[in-house]
């Protein structure tokens, strides 16, 4: 029996790059990258819903030419006309998968693979996963593990990971959640009478990595991200930790986090009216109890021009234009995936539920015919 063609159109943007690159790994047929370079103006093909290469820079991409794939997998708007005339190419014959918030409507695609953040319409063809796809595996985390397991015996068990990101959407992250997020993690490690594993990422602000190295209350090691780094603990903190905490505001790292099996605690970036928490409980349509919360908080959010033009824009522009993380931290906590820092630790977890790549891979599979 013959694999299937599979195309992958390269994402321009590195998470979402990943993402694709771990499905099309999933799935476990040969899979072809196609790297598209973009012109600086290509937006109108995807806007007025064409199916043409015009928006492609030729001479700087991968050549896109018969034989014509059974599959492509694709993210981002950019991407959308190119998917479409490859299918008309293939006289219709190549099925079209895409990962996240698509701009033409669901039909034009045969599988929409995306998450709570963005307000993709329900159709039998959108399968709505609990988190973003990664390429966590157990057989990564145990590689990670034994590499790491030596250079972190000094410290003494449990292992809680501290995994931070920084400013995202409607969102700051300054020195004001860089003082709670010292203070609760402190509070939790005490409690657990344990130590730190702490890893910063490309988003994360100085004072935030700042504020832990001057901290001498809980055994530590601390890591500040380099670009290209073949040192980075990341994926070693995560494989050995016991509990993990992660900034609510990468998303990705939350699915990388869950992706342990370890209890995961969410932690808020901002405060009051402006807390995630608040625009959780308003997603959910329960507006006396944020509120509520909004003004029993004492703690002062951080503000920044950028966030604030994105939570405007949230507000009184077309919501389809931006992403709602507080729509994903709804369904992670009512599922009992995680639970806000400083909430009582998460419930057991079925281990038998599929995961995310589990169902998106089989969706996949049910599309092509066998040969």
């Amino acid at each position: 029996m013959s694999e299937p063609r599979v195309w992958v159109l390269d994402a321009y943007r590195a998470g979402e790059r990943t993402q694709l690159r771990a499905l099309a790994t999933a799935l476990g047929w040969p899979h072809e990258i196609k790297r598209l370079s973009y012109r600086r103006f290509g937006l109108a093909s995807a806007l007025f819903l064409r199916n043409d290469l015009r928006g492609v820079d030729l001479a700087g991409s991968d050549p896109l030419e018969p034989p014509w794939p059974d599959l492509v997998l694709s993210i981002g708007m950019r991407n959308e006309p190119v998917a479409r005339w490859i299918r008309d190419r293939a006289g219709g014959r190549t099925r079209l998968v895409f990962l996240g918030r698509q701009w033409a409507d669901p039909r034009h695609f045969d599988l929409i693979i995306t998450t709570p953040q963005y307000p993709v319409p329900d159709r039998a063809n959108v399968l709505r996963n609990a988190l973003p796809l990664h390429g966590i595996t157990r057989a990564r985390l145990d590689e990670a593990a034994a590499l790491w397991a030596p250079r972190l015996a000094h410290l003494p068990r449990p292992w809680l990971a501290v995994n931070i990101g920084g400013t995202s959407g409607p969102y700051a992250f300054g020195a004001n959640a860089a003082r709670r997020l010292v203070r609760d993690t402190l509070a939790l490690a005490r409690a657990r009478g344990g130590s730190l594993l702490v890893s910063s990422s490309a988003r994360t602000p100085a004072c935030a990595i700042d504020a832990f190295a001057a901290q001498r209350q809980v055994p530590m090691q601390l890591y500040r991200w380099r670009r290209d780094d073949p040192e980075n603990p990341y994926l070693g903190f995560l494989a050995l930790a016991d509990e993990v905490i992660v900034t609510a505001d990468s998303i990705s790292m939350l699915a990388e986090a869950h992706a342990t099996g370890r209890p995961v605690h969410m932690f808020d970036i901002s405060a009051g009216r402006y807390a995630m928490r608040h625009d959780m409980l308003c997603a959910a349509g329960e507006r006396a109890a944020a509120r509520a919360l909004a003004r029993a908080d004492p703690d002062r959010p951080d503000h920044a021009p950028g966030p604030g033009a994105y939570r405007a824009l949230m507000r009184y522009g077309w919501s389809y234009l931006s992403r709602d993380i507080s729509r994903m931290h709804l369904r992670l906590v009512r599922s009992g995936r995680m639970v806000w820092l400083g909430d009582p630790p998460p419930p057991a977890r079925d281990r038998q539920e599929p995961s995310d790549m589990e169902r998106a891979v089989a969706a996949i599979r049910a599309l092509i015919p066998p040969a």
